[in-house]
């Protein structure tokens, strides 16, 4: 006897999946960009040295001087003359006046007013040292500046971005299937 046997015949479903990427592209534009420096703005105030050289007392020195200190110089030597006389007459009048206390005085009057006074003689540097005044007086300088902030302009632009979406196709490309048969 025989015993009925199944048999069995099983295909599997195959699919077929076909997929294409996706599509990113990104591009960024340069930004506009404008700097403008103004200059710097400079003030310079000078003032100038000043050098005063005085020679007066040089020249004097020299017998070089102004009609007018030539003036003034004769006028005091004048006057210190007539004081010198003065003195001398009211010194010798004293010692005629003492005539009683002995001596002669006329006789010693007689031979001081003869007689020059002596002659002084030294060594002279002419001009004398120091007679030039220098006086210097230093020159100032003010340096202003003003500086100015540079400007700066920036324009930015917005990135430009193409997307391709990607896909993905599935297919059925085996259906499944149970086939059974009943062998005898």
């Amino acid at each position: 006897m025989r015993i009925p046997q199944l048999r069995m015949e099983a295909t599997y479903a195959k699919l077929a999946i076909s997929s294409e990427r996706a599509r990113l592209d990104i591009t960024q534009p340069p930004a506009e960009m404008t700097i403008e420096q103004p200059p710097a703005d400079m003030r310079i105030a000078a003032i100038p040295a000043r050098l005063t050289i005085d020679q007066t007392e040089a020249w004097a020195a020299v017998n070089n001087k102004h009609v007018f200190r030539l003036i003034r110089d004769a006028a005091a030597d004048g006057r210190q003359a007539v004081l010198d006389f003065i003195e001398r007459a009211a010194v010798q009048g004293d010692e005629l006046m003492r005539i009683e206390d002995g001596g002669n005085p006329l006789a010693d009057q007689a031979v001081v007013n003869s007689e020059d006074p002596p002659l002084e003689f030294n060594i002279a540097l002419v001009p004398p040292p120091f007679s030039v005044k220098v006086d210097y007086e230093p020159g100032r300088l003010a340096i202003d500046w003003n500086t100015h902030a540079p400007r700066i302009d920036v324009k930015a632009h917005a990135p430009i971005i193409r997307y391709q979406q990607g896909t993905v196709k599935i297919a059925l490309v085996q259906r499944p299937s149970l086939h059974i048969d009943v062998v005898i």
